[in-house]
């Protein structure tokens, strides 16, 4: 099939065109139901987690405040990327203005940026929380809390700032058809007729310091509980200190596992549909599963649900 070509003012490609998940229509109706259904559904459970979160007295502790932020930044990374997605699934390949994809791809790096630094947060709570117990309430006091979320949020707009700008500033002379179902850095690299090297860069240093920076301070905690863990003297304390980590680790390996596969190698690849199955991982699975990963074995979580069943 021949690609429409960019309307371009000057060198100044005007739209995208977004193929989308999948160009074949019967495929894509099936899939639009699906992903419809899959995106309320994730918007319905963090609305919750936050709701409980805020609403009850016993879960107002420094793990459910940086879960609530979670679900919080978890809505809003579905809002980005979802609805695009589903337009592409409805009506074929969408045409987006620039400065539309320029805007999507603002709020989803700042977003991807902020959810690796509040993870790293989260295992950091983890480790105070197993390995420094008595120091915990000092620690972890709601104003240390507050900054590190406040931390993660603004820093994910700065780089976000940086690196969409830089992107933005590259010529597209076209075609400006992307081989995906939302504006990614690396499709728009590709697009780009001009020299990159000062953007990828930027690209490569964000990655450093948000995504691997992040990922160690993780890794870090993880090996600081696992040594604490090990000297605990009985079975039972030992369960207990693992229960409170397991589901945060769960969601640290399939988040990271997905976003560095795609992220931390050089920008300027071919967009491939293997790159959009993972995309699909960490940008609807992840956040459709979070809330019941995080809730399934948590007690507090459940006497708060059953709470609230009970006074409705």
């Amino acid at each position: 099939m021949e690609h429409p070509v960019a309307r371009v003012n000057g060198t100044r490609v005007q739209e995208f065109i977004l193929l989308g998940l999948s160009t074949r229509p019967g495929v894509r109706d099936a899939l639009f139901v699906v992903f419809l259904a899959l995106y309320l559904l994730t918007v319905l459970e963090n609305m919750l987690i936050i709701y409980l979160t805020r609403r009850h007295s016993e879960l107002h502790k420094p793990m459910y405040f940086f879960l609530g932020n979670l679900s919080c930044l978890e809505m809003s990374y579905v809002s980005v990327t979802v609805p695009s997605l589903l337009a592409g699934l409805w009506a074929g390949p969408c045409h987006v203005p620039f400065t539309a994809c320029m805007t999507q791809l603002f709020f989803f790096i700042s977003l991807i940026c902020t959810e690796c630094t509040l993870l790293a947060s989260m295992a950091y709570d983890r480790y105070v929380a197993i390995c420094l117990p008595l120091r915990y309430p000092l620690l972890m006091r709601p104003q240390v809390c507050l900054s590190l979320a406040l931390s993660s949020w603004l820093g994910g707009l700065l780089v976000s700032v940086i690196k969409t700008s830089c992107i933005a500033s590259l010529s597209y002379c076209g075609p400006n058809v992307l081989n995906h179902f939302f504006c990614d850095v690396s499709p728009l690299l590709n697009l780009s007729c001009t020299h990159v090297a000062l953007t990828e860069l930027v690209d490569f240093i964000s990655a450093i310091v948000i995504l691997w920076g992040s990922l160690l301070v993780a890794i870090a905690s993880y090996v600081a509980i696992g040594r604490a863990v090990l000297r605990m003297p009985s079975a039972a304390a030992r369960r207990k200190a693992l229960s409170t980590c397991a589901s945060h680790l769960v969601v640290v390996g399939i988040f990271y596992s997905a976003t560095i596969f795609i992220y931390a190698r050089p920008s300027r690849i071919e967009a491939m549909d293997l790159n959009k199955v993972l995309s699909v991982i960490y940008t609807v699975v992840t956040p459709l599963c979070n809330p019941v990963i995080y809730c399934l074995r948590n007690r507090e979580v459940h006497s708060a649900f059953r709470k609230t069943l009970l006074c409705s």
